[in-house]
């Protein structure tokens, strides 16, 4: 008998996704990653759960509709997460004219269906917050609502979430070699340690690395597909109002400027074919310089490639066959042959739909229960997503130690399930040391117990973006820290 039902070799939100949905169904799954979760392209996303509106434009009405039901099934089941948005098209005299985008906004509610989002509208920022961001020349705006998401949080909680309903997540671990039969067989680094694992089904989610673990570790062909890399930027805060500008670009492109970790602006996304190590991926030059001028066309302070604090950056793959946007899943079974899945591509609004078909495809080989992952909150979700505030408050009630803005990077963090954080301090200083404003010894133990955190860059930059904000020495203060938790020794 194989020890497990599925194997997963890759754990960015594809593979967690599976993990999850498949644990969820009764079948015993291990998830191999040999990095962080969340590692690469899933935490280089624009950071959006929406319709899209430039699928809209291609007429893709279908596509639309389902990432429409998907962005409600988010809010539902992750409302710690996933934060409802105003985004604002300011109307531009060289692009879409305004009947074009009025006409496609009247359409977007209409796929939206009943019980979503307000639906959109039209602005006069010359009389309105929006605008005082703006260039002048802009006098109407069209408002309508969308999603944003913490991507590489959105990545840890579904793994945790798969833990909590039994796989097994392994970080550090890497699979050097898989001889399949009518069960897979795998050679796994884990941690410095060798060992075998068996397994009864076996997907390939390494995201950027699919073919080259198709050629190496299964030795087989390598899938027909193409490299994308996908580009943001972070600079200073260039606005005060509450919502995401949506700017058109005189190559029609669609470049959204964000609200980021409140004193800070996330500008993208851009995208262009990728060849290379997807290890080493780097935003060109031409990129930046891309996107500042995208932004300086519309906002009254220009932004220039001297701004940038962070570039955010990663690959992807497409089908060559289909440049589409919404991944690609295939299925491999034959007899004497134990099923594989390879799954790649894809954003992050329907990744749990994505998920939920790929695990109904081996149904026939398992028994498992029916799909279940719209309707179950990720860790920490169990709240309407309209009383976030509400949580927000009731954190500042029970540690009354805890600013607004402390205590809504944690609800949105850890969201009900903040206790398990916190626990009973009634200080600040009951939390341990202080690794800058934000971020204390408590939370970092419980990062390194629960979700996987091992090394600083994984809490500053993934399981959070205090990295953004943490001096020198605070960061080394913190990789100290995290050293002395994992061997005790050290303190003496």
């Amino acid at each position: 008998m194989a020890d497990y039902d599925l194997a997963i070799i890759g754990g960015g939100l594809n593979g967690v996704s599976l993990a999850r949905d498949a644990a969820g169904r009764g079948l015993r799954v291990i998830l191999l990653e040999q990095g962080d979760l969340g590692g690469a392209a899933s935490s280089a996303t624009p950071r959006l759960i929406h319709g899209d509106l430039s699928v809209l434009e291609r007429r893709g009405f279908r596509r639309v509709r389902r990432a429409l039901a998907e962005r409600r099934t988010w809010l539902r089941i992750a409302p710690h997460l996933v934060r409802p948005m105003r985004f604002v098209i300011p109307a531009h005299s060289d692009e879409r004219p305004p009947w074009l985008l009025r006409a496609g906004l009247y359409v977007y509610d209409g796929l939206t269906g009943r019980g979503g989002l307000p639906p959109s509208a039209t602005l006069d920022i010359t009389h309105h917050p929006v605008g005082n961001a703006l260039k002048r020349p802009f006098g109407t705006a069209f408002e309508y609502s969308d999603c944003v998401v913490d991507d590489s949080r959105l990545v840890v909680l579904t793994a945790l979430d798969a833990v909590e309903r039994g796989a097994a997540i392994r970080t550090g671990a890497r699979c050097v070699r898989a001889d399949r039969t009518d069960i897979w067989r795998l050679a796994v680094v884990d941690r410095g340690h060798r060992r075998t694992i068996t397994s009864r089904a076996l997907a390939n989610t390494t995201g950027a690395w699919t073919s080259m673990v198709a050629e190496t570790v299964l030795r087989q062909p390598q899938p027909a597909v193409a490299a994308m890399q996908m580009s943001q930027i972070v600079v200073p805060r260039l606005f005060d109002s509450d919502n995401v500008y949506v700017f058109q670009n005189s190559d029609e492109r669609l470049i959204f400027a964000s609200p980021f970790e409140r004193e800070f602006t996330l500008i993208g996304t851009v995208t262009h074919d990728f060849t290379g190590d997807p290890a080493i991926v780097a935003m060109r030059g031409a990129d930046v310089s891309y996107l500042c001028d995208a932004a300086s066309r519309y906002f009254r302070e220009r932004v220039g490639p001297t701004d940038v604090v962070r570039a955010v950056t990663g690959v992807n793959l497409t089908p060559v066959s289909a440049r589409r946007g919404d991944g690609t899943t295939l299925f491999h079974a034959r007899r004497r042959k134990a099923p594989q899945l390879t799954m790649f591509g894809g954003d992050v609004t329907t990744s749990r739909l994505r998920a939920e078909r790929a695990v109904t495809k081996l149904t026939p080989f398992y028994p498992m229960s029916r799909p279940w992952t719209a309707g179950a909150p990720l860790p920490g979700g169990d709240f309407a997503w309209d009383r976030f505030d509400h949580e927000i408050d009731l954190a500042r009630d029970r540690w009354r130690f805890l600013s607004e803005a402390q205590a809504q990077r944690l609800v949105a963090a850890y969201g009900s399930r903040l206790p398990a954080v916190l626990g009973e301090a009634k200080t600040r200083d009951e939390l341990g040391p202080a690794f800058g404003p934000e971020l204390t010894g408590t939370e970092v133990r419980y990062l390194m117990s629960h979700e996987w955190a091992r090394f600083p860059e994984d809490i500053l930059w993934r399981r959070s973006k205090l990295g953004l904000t943490t001096t020198a020495a605070d960061r080394d203060a913190l990789a100290a820290f995290m050293a002395d938790v994992n061997d005790p020794s050290r303190t003496g």
